[in-house]
């Protein structure tokens, strides 16, 4: 079974006389995207144990990143009219359903989670970790950075530790959970969750490229952006920021252990990275 085949069967909804609220949850879950972080924690839990069942942890990671989405488009934060190539969902049905999809999404993450099949004490594992990282002290102060530091210039460190809270911590959490999930020791959890930042930072500083060189067409979403933001090419120039995500890559590959779970980073890399 595919991701998107699981996403499709078990799309949240809720039964109300509400016109359009379950029509506005599928729009943003089945807007195409590459549902990357959802993919990482299959891949790494499958990688360690091919019989584990990894998809209720992944459709929880798939909602709180839909939710953040939704709310990183919003008005007051980024005022995006694009995402995944289609509107956003305060531009097709209104700001007040956007907000309370995205509401919806992120405690929805956590039912799931909490009703999968998996063990209990792995259940509450998974749930701290996607809880942390998609928290107060991962990707929602990283966030918060971003917009109060708006057309304010960090330094490089500032900077990285922004990317890495707002980006890098859901993309180590989804790895993390993976290994969880598969049975994998705490000192390979651990390392895999290391790795995990590196890999959220050279995805964020790729995301940064493609807003400085691409056209909305293509990315799926608006692009020259983020003029006003801190971004590594605003900071740093294209070419520096290319150099700093190519040490990353490298640097992601030495810290994993596991044949399998290399094989599989190294196959994003490949596919989302390069150019």
């Amino acid at each position: 079974m595919s991701f998107l085949e699981y996403l499709e069967s078990n799309l949240p909804k809720t039964d109300s006389f509400h016109p359009h609220f379950n029509e506005a949850i599928e729009w943003i879950l089945k807007a195409g995207g590459k549902h990357f972080r959802a993919q990482l924690l299959i891949g790494t839990a499958k990688a360690i144990n091919p019989s584990c069942d990894p998809y209720p942890a992944a459709l929880a990671v798939e909602l709180l990143h839909a939710y953040s989405l939704i709310h990183d488009d919003l008005p007051a934060m980024d005022n995006s009219n694009l995402r995944r190539g289609v509107a956003t969902l305060h531009v097709k049905y209104d700001e007040a359903t956007a907000i309370l999809v995205g509401d919806a999404l992120n405690t929805e993450a956590f039912r799931v989670l909490a009703n999968s099949n998996l063990p209990a004490d792995i259940a509450i594992k998974s749930i701290q970790i996607l809880s942390k990282n998609g928290g107060l002290n991962g990707m929602v102060i990283g966030q918060a950075i971003d917009c109060y530091f708006e057309n304010k210039k960090l330094n490089l460190d500032e900077l990285k530790f922004l990317h890495l809270h707002k980006t890098g911590a859901l993309i180590a959490a989804s790895m993390q959970i993976g290994a969880v999930i598969a049975g994998a020791s705490d000192k390979e959890c651990d390392k895999i969750y290391e790795a995990g930042l590196k890999l959220g930072l050279a995805f964020q500083i790729h995301d940064d490229i493609i807003d400085a060189t691409s056209n909305a067409q293509i990315a799926g979403k608006p692009t020259n952006n983020d003029t006003f933001k801190n971004s590594f090419t605003n900071l740093l120039g294209v070419d520096e920021a290319k150099r700093i995500r190519g040490e990353l890559e490298v640097k992601i590959v030495d810290q994993i252990q596991n044949i399998k779970v290399k094989e599989l980073i190294l196959d994003l890399i490949n596919r989302y990275l390069k150019g």
